[in-house]
């Protein structure tokens, strides 16, 4: 192979890349073309993706998420018609979250938000999380993907919130019920048991407005 062609692996991933492109308006992440082309890891992927860059094929954009384009054509993710929020860490149990006004927004991670999940004038005051876990699986939030919150420390029953459990040093995502004296976060998994605990031990950290999906 000489060194301005592609290798067939190359060549493969690009033309994923375009169609991907093409047919949903966004770019792929790195996941996505490791799971779809059955590829073994994320780094393999990675160093082909290098080299397509080099070779002019894509450019890349690492400080925002699915950051891949291609010369000449502007995915819809990245034209005007959309907005930027921070990504401010992983909803974990057993670790708070941290409070947006402590993040210093201009080094945070952005993530690129379409406008027909949320238009960019509804963005204010909005952060997002990557979610662990499959405890909202059944209203379609799974492991990995992100979240969109609205900053807001109260919320009404049935919306999906970032609770803190003061107690127990946790953050959850769950449905949020206020009932006879106590509360109740609802997982979205029939798996699991909701959680019930007093008003005095939860905070609510931010309303879920929106979800990129990891496909991730």
């Amino acid at each position: 192979m000489r060194r301005h062609e592609m290798s067939d692996r190359q060549a493969e991933i690009y033309q994923y890349i375009v169609r991907f492109i093409k047919e949903r308006g966004i770019s792929p992440s790195i996941r996505d073309i490791q799971r779809d082309l059955h590829i073994s890891s994320t780094s393999v992927v990675s160093y082909n993706l290098d080299v397509l860059e080099k070779l002019g094929k894509i450019v890349r954009n690492d400080k925002i998420s699915r950051g891949i384009s291609l010369p000449g054509m502007v995915p819809a993710l990245l034209r005007n018609d959309v907005g930027r929020v921070p990504l401010l860490g992983t909803i974990t149990a057993g670790s708070p979250l941290p409070d947006p006004e402590e993040i210093d927004i201009n080094r945070a991670e952005q993530v690129v938000v379409p406008a027909d999940v949320v238009p960019p004038e509804r963005l204010n005051n909005v952060y997002a999380l990557k979610v662990r876990g499959q405890s909202m699986i059944d209203a379609l939030i799974d492991d990995g993907d992100i979240v969109l919150l609205r900053q807001q420390e109260t919320a009404e029953n049935g919306q999906m919130v970032a609770a803190w459990l003061i107690d127990e040093n946790a953050v959850t995502l769950k449905k949020f019920y206020l009932e006879d004296g106590r509360v109740r976060l609802q997982p979205a998994n029939s798996t699991m048991q909701p959680i019930y605990t007093s008003p005095d031990n939860v905070r609510i950290r931010g309303r879920v407005i929106g979800v990129l999906r990891s496909l991730m």
